[in-house]
């Protein structure tokens, strides 16, 4: 058992994680950011859940891009194929849920 305060939460480096789980695959990791990642594509699908600050993520549909402001509890889900890029306003602290060894 474990207790995590996400708002307490500070990694060395920008998209520096704490693994919370792995179930059968699954993981679930804690971010802490203060810079963008680069665009890329999931082996998996992701679900991608603001616990702190605001994050703009920017994704293609249909090769158009896309943009939205995710705040505190807005969850981003990622379908496999779905190519995007988070840019965090300020800092952020992030719960990612994705396949193992997902980009």
């Amino acid at each position: 058992m474990e207790i995590t305060r996400a708002k307490s939460f500070k990694a060395e480096r920008a998209w520096g994680a704490k693994d919370i789980a792995n179930m059968n695959g699954i993981t679930t990791r804690l971010h802490w950011t203060d810079q963008p990642y680069k665009w890329h594509i999931n082996d998996g699908e992701e679900v991608f859940v603001v616990l702190d600050g605001q994050v703009t993520m920017f994704y293609k549909e249909e090769g158009m891009e896309q943009s939205v402001l995710l705040e505190v509890g807005d969850i981003f889900f990622a379908s496999i194929g779905t190519e995007h890029v988070a840019h965090p306003v300020g800092k952020a602290r992030i719960l990612v849920i994705e396949s193992e060894g997902s980009v």
